[in-house]
């Protein structure tokens, strides 16, 4: 028997010895590796934090104790070890483990997490809430350094250091987030990592000054003055220091012991500890400490290349389309930059970078900032594309709203992952962008039926004078041609796919072709179904709504987003102002109060009713009772 096959519970792994650890680490990297080769996952994260996790729950008692990991993404091996490890070969599967800690799953989940530069924050909260109710327990907070690049982890900081509550906060220092660290942050941290500590500087200086007859004390008295002046040039640490910390490393992440030793030490302390740790991402499986970021989340591979399992049959995914369309609308128009958050692989933006290098601006994970900065150079005449992930441009709400939307400027928005996602679960769902863009004035919003349409909508917003969105789903597209001119669109008008006699079927972007279906299957039972590519979720197409509403009398919409203030929500809108609602029957497909799960996408619209086969049911049904 192995030793992690012994493991269902922090308490056993307090059992071994220290001479059994690195053993035990081997194995959580073998099955790691071999675990994630067929489910996908994020690999190389968990494979850098293996000692570090390990050394957390030696040193802490869960759920006594709460860790909060920042993101989550690398919680795999926490999993492992507080008794879900025979539930591993479901994670990130239909009704298996999530990717992320979940506070439903488990009790050691102290926090559920997804998105990044949260742990601070919810860390300190729990403190309050211990200090407050006279309990004793730790808290710790594990943040990666490409966390620190958010605000809000900064602003968690700021507050920790104030407040002065028993706190510990771990930096798990990879040198990487997704896409390569950027920023002050990210380089103040490197600086800890590589320059001489402080101790011994100041320790020589202090003994050579003493030797001195009768100068030498009054020297180290002036000296002392002006320290804070120079303390930064020399100390690790000092703008923790000064934020109310006590800074405690850069310590070997791959080495327990003096983890361990480290963490013990920070225990004792009753104010707000920084515990750097410098770990390597990937650590153990040469692909993925060769390439960090395509192993940081990873579909199936080959465990021998590193080699993802893929179909090369597939069609080229959205993301890559999108890449390849900014590129060839770059060439022409120098105006043309790019901004992501810490997102340059992920969202398509490789080339771009390789090609315009000033053009393309990487944030870090900083969604807040990347949107107002866009703001910034739409004021100053240039043609800004944030590309981000339909799920982090939430964090920007106020800014796309307030920075944007308000001052009627021509920044175009990028929505990647656009919709249901599959394996990540809700935490990263994109379906609430047509939600929250709607209520924006000003905003113009559409969506592609397929990758080539795609191309066309982005060189639409290229030449559009105000806020516009476009939402495209993750993974491969349709397999249509891609080859035609680019071409504008006009704006706020829908596309007639067919005609119909008894309804008509209004769809946007990835449901069109659902709809397309839902027709097919209606046609078989002798219902003439018309379909609509909608394009535009803002502003619609009112004349073809008004026209298909008075033709049928009957109206079904469908979307890939959640139906309050949706799609749904802004076709019945306008057919209310039109005084056709009364007249007209309106049924809306798309996602209701609910938060969606991890899983096969197929298998989750299934569970929505959003498959063909579900919404061609409930609308014979429907109009079978209409014709009563």
């Amino acid at each position: 028997m192995t030793l992690l096959a012994e493991i269902n519970s922090p308490e056993d792994l307090k059992k071994l010895s220290k001479e059994d650890l690195p053993k035990l680490c081997q194995e959580i990297r073998t099955f790691l590796i071999e675990t994630t080769s067929h489910t996908g996952g994020h690999l190389a994260p968990n494979l850098g934090v293996v000692e570090l996790t390990i050394a957390l729950h030696r040193c802490f008692s869960t759920p006594h104790d709460k860790i909060v990991w920042d993101v989550g993404h690398q919680a795999y091996v926490h999993k492992m070890i507080t008794g879900r490890r025979d539930r591993f070969a479901t994670l990130r599967q239909y009704k298996g483990l999530s990717g992320f800690p979940k506070r439903q799953e488990s009790k050691h989940d102290a926090f559920g997490t997804g998105h990044s530069s949260t742990s601070i924050s919810a860390a300190l909260g729990m403190a309050i809430a211990r200090d407050e109710a006279g309990e004793d327990y730790n808290v710790v907070a594990v943040i990666g350094d490409g966390a620190l690049t958010g605000g809000m982890a900064i602003e968690g900081l700021n507050n920790a250091g104030d407040l002065q509550r028993k706190l510990i906060i771990v930096i798990n220092d990879n040198e990487m987030s997704i896409s390569k660290n950027v920023g002050a942050m990210s380089e103040y941290l490197c600086q800890l990592r590589t320059g001489e500590t402080y101790s011994h500087i100041k320790a020589d200086a202090e003994n050579l000054l003493k030797s001195i007859p009768t100068v030498g004390e009054h020297v180290l008295r002036t000296a002392n003055r002006v320290k804070d002046s120079l303390k930064y040039l020399l100390v690790p640490g000092m703008l923790f220091e000064d934020l109310g910390f006590t800074y405690i490393g850069p310590v070997d992440g791959h080495n327990i012991e003096q983890i361990s030793d480290m963490l013990e030490k920070a225990k004792q302390l009753a104010k707000p500890v920084i515990v750097h740790v410098v770990t390597k991402k990937g650590k153990g499986y040469l692909p993925a400490e060769t390439s960090p970021n395509k192993f940081h989340g990873t579909g199936a591979f080959d465990i021998a290349t590193g080699k993802k399992i893929q179909d090369p049959n597939a069609p080229a995914t959205y993301t890559d389309i999108f890449g390849k369309t900014i590129v060839e609308l770059a060439k022409k128009n120098k105006k043309i930059m790019a901004i992501t958050a810490a997102m340059k692989d992920g969202t398509g933006l490789a080339t771009f970078g390789d090609l315009f290098p000033k053009r393309l601006f990487d944030v870090g994970i900083a969604e807040q900032h990347a949107v107002t900065l866009a703001a910034g150079m739409a004021c100053g005449g240039l043609k800004p594309f944030v590309a981000i992930y339909s799920t982090f441009l939430q964090r920007a709400f106020d800014q796309v709203l307030h920075d944007v939307c308000m001052q009627n400027l021509p920044v175009v928005f990028c929505l990647d992952r656009a919709g249901i996602v599959g394996d990540d679960g809700f935490t990263h769902h994109g379906v609430f962008d047509l939600s929250y863009l709607s209520m924006m004035p000003g905003m113009t919003i559409m969506a592609p039926k397929d990758e080539n349409e795609l191309r066309h909508m982005l060189c639409t917003a290229t030449e559009f004078e105000g806020p516009i969105a476009l939402r495209y789903p993750r993974g491969s597209g349709e397999g249509v041609d891609i080859t035609e001119p680019l071409q504008q669109l006009p704006i706020g008008k829908a596309e007639l796919l067919q005609k119909g006699r008894d309804l008509y079927l209004w769809a946007i972007g990835s449901m069109v072709h659902t709809a397309q279906k839902v027709a097919a299957i209606l046609a078989e039972h002798g219902i003439s179904a018309g379909v609509i590519n909608a394009r535009f979720v803002k502003p619609l197409d009112e004349a073809l709504l008004q026209e298909t509403a008075r033709a049928t009398k009957f109206i079904a919409t469908i979307e890939e987003n959640v139906l309050l203030g949706g799609f749904g929500s802004n076709v019945m809108h306008l057919l209310n102002q039109e005084e056709l609602l009364a007249d007209t029957e309106v049924m809306t497909f798309g996602i209701g109060d609910e938060l969606v799960q991890q899983g096969n996408r197929s298998l989750l619209l299934q569970d929505l009713q959003l498959d063909p086969e579900s919404i061609a049911a409930k609308v014979s049904k429907r109009l079978e009772s209409l014709r009563k």
